[in-house]
């Protein structure tokens, strides 16, 4: 054997005089090799520093064993809980986890998916980006036998698998106990118009308004981009209304953060003058002097344990045809 070059079944063989099979199944301690060879087969690629060829391993079960995981954002506390999950049920699965984010960017989460393609992972999770349109990465995948389970932020679609948080149950207690507590000009800082979160979080505030019988205002729904510049654009554009809202969903707690340094330097009083309620229940708010008034938990966690468990069953199980919807209610979380 030269130096420096891993030892082969070949050469174990060889030292101990018997076949390179039998060597193979000593090694994955088959029961058709005694103990005594087994030991023997095992003392000897120990001493050599055998180590397997995995790509031959993977090539034979047709498995990479990894999955890749797509997000937004990996720095984020919301998807930092639900990585944590996902992690803890890869590494009870002995399988390894390969992290991409996209930054909203389709073309980047394109060449992600790409390339978890290309590195043949044995399935994919993925939260959407807020500017994801085309979808036709999903039959592509599946072409390839690589499941994908959406989480989180999901397509509009019927024919995928997903774990989600609905966003109703969460905004109609927000809406109530703004209500409770004497506000009726109650707006919502909605994120994207198309991003199916959004059209969701508005048809929900509607409900909302009806179930209190409060007149829906066109003007009190803004939208932001989701970067701080236009999270201050729509709350300065409420600001400007004649009649100012005194309370206002938006549409995390990213949002919230930034729209509420921008009230604060315009010489309002948070939780006086005006009051926030968010989505996503941002963990540091305990922290905080001001904090929103409540946050709407989704759960982040749980979608992450529960997404990842579902991809498993169907890497375990390639043949299941029909898509599997999970849905975690989410709910009001008081902050002061």
């Amino acid at each position: 054997m030269k130096e420096g070059k891993p030892a082969t079944i070949k050469e174990i063989a060889k030292r101990l005089k018997i076949s390179p099979s039998t060597v193979s199944r000593a090694l994955n301690d088959h029961p058709s090799i005694g103990l005594v060879t087994t030991m023997r087969v095992k003392k000897v690629a120990a001493e050599l520093n055998y180590e397997p060829n995995q790509t031959a391993i993977f090539f034979k079960q047709r498995k990479t064993f990894t999955i890749g995981v797509v997000l937004p954002s990996l720095s984020e506390p919301f998807f930092s809980a639900a990585i944590s999950e996902i992690e803890n049920v890869a590494h009870e699965e002995q399988y390894t986890v390969i992290m991409g984010q996209s930054l909203d960017d389709p073309e980047r989460e394109l060449r992600i998916l790409q390339t978890l393609k290309t590195h043949r992972v044995d399935g994919i999770l993925m939260s959407i980006g807020k500017n994801t349109r085309d979808y036709r990465f999903i039959d592509l995948l599946e072409s390839a036998g690589i499941p994908i389970v959406f989480f989180d932020c999901v397509p509009d679609l019927d024919n995928i698998n997903k774990v989600m948080s609905e966003l109703e149950t969460g905004m109609l207690e927000a809406i109530d106990i703004f209500v409770s507590c004497g506000h009726h000009a109650i707006s919502l800082i909605n994120g994207p118009e198309l991003l199916p979160a959004s059209i969701e979080r508005k048809n929900a505030y509607i409900k909302g308004l009806q179930k209190n019988n409060i007149p829906y205002r066109e003007e009190y729904i803004v939208h932001t981009d989701l970067t701080p510049e236009g999270n201050e654009a729509a709350i300065l554009q409420l600001l400007a209304l004649p009649d100012r809202p005194s309370a206002v969903v938006s549409f995390n707690d990213y949002v919230a953060l930034d729209v509420m340094m921008t009230v604060r330097q315009r010489g309002l009083t948070l939780n006086q003058d005006i009051h926030f309620i968010s989505y996503a229940n941002y963990p540091l708010w305990k922290y905080m002097e001001n904090p929103p008034m409540a946050s709407i938990e989704q759960f982040p966690g749980d979608q992450g344990r529960k997404a990842a468990a579902l991809l498993f069953d169907l890497i375990k199980t390639p043949g299941r045809k029909e898509p599997v919807k999970v849905v975690f209610n989410s709910r009001l979380i008081n902050q002061v």
